[in-house]
C-alpha cells in the first residue's frame, strides 16, 4: 500500500496546534529555550561544587562559579540586545531582570556588554555592597560609565525613573549610588535568604508580564503624585547609610 503524501498546510497546520499547545514561558522570546542558552537547572539538580559557605554583605551565599553548579546562571534578559546576565535563578532573577529592563526602557538603551552580574569572590571586596554580585544578587549597569566612589552620574530624571524602580520594588532592590561609598553602577538585593518581600515583588512581576500595558516598557507615569510620593518616602529611608 502506497503512503499517503502529506501536504505542507498540513504540516504547517499541525505544527501551529503544537505551538499554541506549549505551555506560555516556553513562548516568550526571552526564554531560555527561545534564546537557546542551557535551561535552569530545577533545585535538585544543582552541583554543590559551587556554593563557598561563605556570605555577601547581604546574607546570600558566595559562589564560586557561573553556569556549572550551584545556583547562578546566565539567564536572558527580554527586550534588550544583551546576551544575557549571571544571576541566582528564581525570584532574585525576576527582579534584578526587571531592574535592567527598565533601565533599558526609561533610562538609556542598552548595548553588549553593559550589564555586569556574577563576579568571583576574589574579584570583589566583601567589605562593600560589590560582594553581592559574588552570589548572584547584585547587578552593576555601566561599570564604567558610573566608577565607584563618584556621584551624580545620571541628570536629574534618570534619577526620577530609578527611584520609581526602587520604589516600586518595595525597597528590596537597593540603589549603590545611596550607599556611604556611592557605586552608582550597582543595584542589589537589600534582603537577606528568607525575606518575605522577595516573594511577593517577584510574583508581582511575574504577573505584569502576561498583563498589557504592565510592567517594564509599559510607559509608566513616573511623575504621578502617587508613585512620585512613594519614591520619595523610600529615597529618605534609604539614603545615606
Amino acid at each position: 500500500m502506497n503512503t499517503p503524501q502529506v501536504s505542507r498546510r498540513v504540516v504547517l497546520t499541525t505544527t501551529a496546534a503544537t505551538a499554541v499547545a506549549l505551555p506560555a514561558a516556553q513562548l516568550l522570546p526571552g526564554s531560555a529555550n527561545a534564546a537557546g542558552r542551557r535551561a535552569a537547572p530545577q533545585p535538585d539538580q544543582r552541583s554543590p561544587r559551587a556554593p563557598t559557605g561563605r556570605p555577601s554583605r547581604n546574607g546570600w551565599e558566595m559562589e564560586s562559579a557561573v553556569d556549572h553548579g550551584g545556583s547562578i546562571y546566565t539567564r536572558p534578559v527580554p527586550g534588550t540586545p544583551l546576551d544575557g546576565v549571571a544571576v541566582r535563578i528564581g525570584e532574585v532573577e525576576t527582579v534584578l531582570v526587571h531592574v535592567i529592563r527598565r533601565f533599558h526602557y526609561e533610562i538609556d538603551m542598552l548595548g553588549k556588554g553593559d550589564v555586569v552580574g556574577w563576579r568571583s569572590p576574589d574579584a570583589v571586596k566583601k567589605s562593600f555592597a560589590e560582594s553581592n554580585q559574588a552570589s548572584g544578587t547584585a547587578v552593576q549597569i555601566r561599570p564604567g560609565h558610573y566608577p565607584a566612589g563618584a556621584s551624580g552620574g545620571f541628570s536629574h530624571l534618570q534619577d526620577v525613573v530609578i527611584r520609581d524602580i526602587l520604589a516600586e520594588l518595595d525597597g528590596l532592590v537597593r540603589w549603590g549610588g545611596d550607599d556611604r561609598r556611592p557605586n552608582e553602577a550597582l543595584f542589589y538585593l537589600n534582603g537577606k535568604p528568607g525575606d518575605a518581600r522577595l516573594a511577593k515583588v517577584a510574583d508581582r512581576i511575574r504577573t505584569w508580564m502576561y498583563t498589557p500595558g504592565a510592567g517594564a516598557g509599559s510607559g509608566v507615569d513616573v511623575m504621578s503624585a502617587s508613585r512620585r510620593k512613594a519614591a520619595k518616602k523610600l529615597e529618605r529611608a534609604q539614603k545615606p547609610r
